[in-house]
């Protein structure tokens, strides 16, 4: 059956992805950024012009919607003040609208705690400032779904890498000096940590859409992903390159210092604790309950990666 599916920041990188893997699958949808402009590749979308600050402005815009794939991410320093208003206000469009709220939820919620597997029923911790907001957003969802009627289900995911767009750890980090014979490893080489393919994450997202008339209440799911060490991602990157990279370290002291004078820096700071603490992330639940979801292979993924952030420095040379 054919859904219409409003991703609200479709622009973005998840959300851009996410809205060519809903029209991917033949669902309409509606394309939703601050200026109404949408890039080529999301042709086949209805633009629609909205501040997701403005309550108003948000639901008018998902008028029509069967579901609401929320890709809201404003930057760090930013998440205090605005995360909350977001989400009251994609609640507030779900339930004008009787549509379905589909969160893009990520490994924050654990903490510092964070186990060597976590899953949808992992006690979650504010130990860090933005896990303390991601469970606060939580808490405002699940008590939607329980005393308005809104269904939210959440889609836990780790870092991005693949698909348009960039801003990643994979692109802007470790795979930034390909070209000189190199990767960089921000973390102890031989634990593991848990990353997401876009476009599988996206195909996800459609998968748990298609089914959200069976998602009642507050739902969370975990996505497995891929799931990698330092070293792992090197002979990985190796073939994906056909050279024989050196890995090197990633300067946290830097960082630091860079983070004195820049907020950005000293959030981005705040998470290198994934980086030293083994994780990874059990995929049980979200593929008992689609069925059949393949991922593509790991070695696979990353050689895409890799081929589109070749094309991307070949196109801008």
């Amino acid at each position: 059956m054919s859904l219409t599916i409003a991703v609200v920041g479709a622009r973005g990188r998840l959300g851009h992805v996410v809205a060519q893997a809903a029209l991917a699958a033949g669902h309409s949808v509606i394309a939703i950024t601050r200026d109404g402009r949408l890039p080529q590749t999301l042709a086949g979308a209805t633009a629609r012009k909205a501040d997701a600050l403005k309550r108003d402005e948000l639901m008018a815009a998902t008028r029509g919607a069967d579901v609401i794939f929320n890709a809201l991410n404003p930057l760090y320093p930013d998440w205090k003040t605005m995360c909350p208003v977001l989400a009251k206000n994609v609640v507030a469009a779900a339930k004008a609208n009787g549509a379905h709220h589909l969160f893009a939820g990520n490994v924050y919620n654990y903490g510092r705690e964070i186990p060597p597997l976590a899953g949808p029923e992992t006690p979650v911790h504010g130990s860090t400032r933005k896990g303390a907001i991601r469970i606060a957003m939580d808490e405002r969802f699940e008590r939607a779904a329980r005393d308005e009627g809104v269904d939210t289900t959440t889609l836990r995911a780790g870092d991005f890498f693949g698909g348009p767009g960039r801003g990643s750890w994979f692109d802007l980090i470790i795979a930034a000096p390909l070209g000189k014979h190199k990767y960089v490893w921000p973390g102890r080489p031989d634990i593991p940590h848990a990353f997401a393919y876009l476009p599988d994450l996206a195909r996800a997202f459609v998968a748990l859409a298609e089914r959200h008339g069976e998602l009642k209440g507050f739902t969370v799911f975990t996505f497995a992903g891929h799931t990698l060490t330092g070293e792992e991602m090197g002979r990985h990157l190796d073939v994906a390159t056909g050279k024989r990279l050196r890995r090197v370290s990633f300067s946290w002291l830097g960082l630091r210092a860079v983070g004195l004078f820049r907020p950005f820096m000293r959030e981005v700071i705040e998470l290198s604790y994934l980086w030293f603490t083994p994780h990874a992330l059990d995929g049980t639940k979200f593929e008992a309950f689609v069925g059949g979801f393949e991922a593509t292979p790991t070695s696979r993924a990353i050689a895409e990666a890799v081929r589109e952030l070749k094309a991307e420095e070949k196109a801008a040379a």
